[in-house]
């Protein structure tokens, strides 16, 4: 039986689905896209799969690893035992493996999945290695 890879990515994004700051309300998504298709193919809708959605009055923070755990755990599963999968184009089952190859986030998201600092001094990785940041007092 032939052996495939899948190669994946996450993009994780929050919103508020009421488009207003005076309801506290955040409603989180974390989309799955195949990036074994061609560049023109991996973006198009029927290829972009909703994984999970995480609602709730404030933003996940602290806990977006509770809901990310689930998946990376699905990950683990499917790289080192391969799942029996059926090809419905060529009408026949094959051995797939799947990986994550990226999470595509603002750094909003970048914070919260790292537990990093994203608006005080040091809030880059980069800056947190060699200590040698600035603020910046003025922005104009």
């Amino acid at each position: 039986m032939k052996l495939r890879n899948v190669r994946l990515g996450i993009c994780i994004e929050g919103f508020n689905p009421f488009r207003s700051f005076t309801i506290p309300y955040s409603c989180w998504s974390m989309i799955l896209m195949v990036y074994n298709f061609s560049s023109r193919m991996c973006m198009k809708p029927k290829f972009i799969f909703l994984s999970t959605v995480i609602p709730g009055l404030n933003s996940p923070c602290q806990k977006i690893d509770v809901c990310l755990y689930l998946l990376i755990d699905e990950f683990k599963q499917l790289w080192s035992s391969r799942a029996l999968t059926n090809d419905a184009s060529r009408k026949h089952k094959f051995q797939m493996k799947a990986t994550l190859m990226w999470i595509i986030n603002d750094f909003l998201v970048y914070g919260m999945i790292f537990s990093w600092s994203t608006y005080e001094k040091l809030a880059y990785s980069y800056c947190m290695e060699n200590k040698k940041c600035f603020h910046v007092n003025k922005w104009w």
